[in-house]
């Protein structure tokens, strides 16, 4: 993505351009897909086809919201570290040390997943998509 304003290459979905201090849709000098020189006036920018209007604005920044809460952590990793333990060797609350919940970790060790109730929902929050790491976000990428 590329400051609206200053044409420069943002890294992410900052709030602020770092180097001219505003807003990075607000401009209307630079496409934010390729950072080339726009006219004002236009609605798609002409080096690469991308649309400049605000529409195109608020659905870039919809976008980047829905994806700025998915955490990086693998559902994969967090389904299997959940069941497996679980069920073969009777530990459970692994999966919440690796999400970086160290505390309810422990509470699920102690009492041995909530004497199993507590590690069947945790499961089928990670099967779901709906289990939530440290920072809150959502995990919701089974690549590894």
């Amino acid at each position: 993505m590329y400051c609206r304003n200053c044409g420069k290459e943002l890294t992410g979905t900052p709030e602020i351009c770092l180097n001219c201090g505003a807003r990075p849709l607000a401009g209307r000098s630079f496409c934010y897909a390729c950072g080339a020189k726009t006219n004002e006036l236009a609605e798609i920018c002409i080096k690469c086809g991308v649309r400049l209007t605000e529409a195109g604005a608020r659905a870039r920044t919809t976008a980047a919201a829905a994806t700025a809460g998915v955490s990086t952590k693998s559902r994969l990793v967090v389904t299997l570290l959940c069941a497996l333990p679980a069920w073969f060797f009777g530990i459970a609350g692994i999966h919440r040390f690796y999400l970086g919940k160290i505390g309810s970790g422990i509470a699920m060790l102690l009492t041995l997943g909530g004497l199993g109730i507590w590690t069947i929902i945790d499961f089928i929050y990670a099967v779901s998509g709906n289990m939530r790491d440290k920072e809150n976000k959502l995990i919701k990428d089974w690549q590894v």
